[in-house]
Parts: structure tokens; sequence; C-alpha cells
């Protein structure tokens, strides 16, 4: 295991390695740095390699001598090569989240001009932006608040029993009632 000193700290602040999205570097844990250094959710934002191990680089498969690199989608990589396939930007300066998509390693500003909206919620038909969470139910998108019974207006949860017939999204109480009436076919989401 490594220990960081202040002064390791400070080099690596003075170079701006500030990517912390999907990072992890194994060997580093919490209270072993100095705490000088940012952690997101248990992950430190720098990458420290240890001499005599180096990487290989996912962008330019060249080995990585530098004893600083960031560790992305599980692969590592020099600060130079991982940037944004449409603005090619460095991901390690702009920011500490990167976006994947078809392929593609994009920083936020691209990622939300090329894929903006995921679609349109199937119950307002409003678009729905591309950074909101959402309900799914068969191919139909929700918002959030969106996604209740659409005849009494009862709110679902994660996990809670509901049906969907003819993309209508029904409570029990209400879809039991329709069967009894004649209105549904039993379709049990």
């Amino acid at each position: 295991m490594m220990v960081l000193d202040k002064e390791d700290v400070q080099r690596v602040f003075r170079r701006k390695i500030t990517l912390g999205c999907r990072s992890f570097w194994k060997g580093l844990q919490p209270g072993l740095l100095a705490p000088e250094v940012p952690w997101i959710l248990g992950v430190p934002m720098l990458s420290v390699q240890p001499k005599g191990k180096q990487k290989g680089c996912a962008g330019c498969n060249r080995k990585i001598k530098d004893r600083y690199l960031l560790k992305a989608l599980d692969k590592y990589w020099h600060e130079d090569c991982l940037k944004c396939a449409c603005c090619d930007c460095r991901l390690g300066e702009v920011g500490s989240t990167l976006y994947t998509k078809a392929n593609l390693i994009l920083c936020r500003r691209d990622y939300l001009r090329l894929f903006g909206t995921t679609g349109n919620c199937a119950a307002c038909s409003k678009l729905i932006p591309a950074f909101e969470m959402v309900m799914r139910a068969r191919d139909n998108v929700y918002h959030l608040d969106c996604f209740a019974c659409q005849l009494c207006n009862q709110r679902f949860c994660v996990g809670d029993k509901f049906f969907l017939k003819n993309n209508m999204i029904l409570c029990q109480m209400d879809y039991e009632e329709g069967q009894l009436n004649g209105t549904f076919d039993s379709q049990v989401q």
C-alpha cells in the first residue's frame, strides 16, 4: 500500500488531475491519503501508479510511464488520451464526469448536445431530459411524476405492482374493477 505525503498531494493538485467519475485505484483507501485529498463516494479523485508497475493505456495502447494516470470504464489512460470523442477536450480537466453512449466517450456538454433527451413520456407526451430519472414499463418511458395509475392518479414506486393495458398504467384496484366489468383482459406487469 502507498501513503501520499503532502508534497505528493500538492503536486497532484498543481497538475489538476480531477477525474473522479468511475475512477478507482485499488492501492489507495480512505485514511491512507493525506486529508487534503478529496474523495467522492469513497473514490479518490486521483490515481497514483506505484513505481515498477506500469499499466497499458486504453487510448494509445502504450505503457503508462507517468506517475499519475486516470482510470475510467475499468481501463487505464494517460491524461492526454482520455478525451471527448467530439470536442477532443481532456476529460481529466473539464470535470469529474464522463459519459458513454454508442461506444463514444463524451464530455457532459457533448453528451447532452447529442443525446439530450431520452424520448417522450408515454403518459404526458412531453420530452424527458437525458439527465432525468425515469420509470420504464415495457417499451414505455415515464417521468417519475407521471408514473401513476391513469384512472385514480395513485403514484407507483419501484417494486409496486401495476398493470399495463393499452399503454395505460393501472393500479391493482382499477385493473380488477375493469376485469369485473369486462373492460380489460388479464395482462399483468
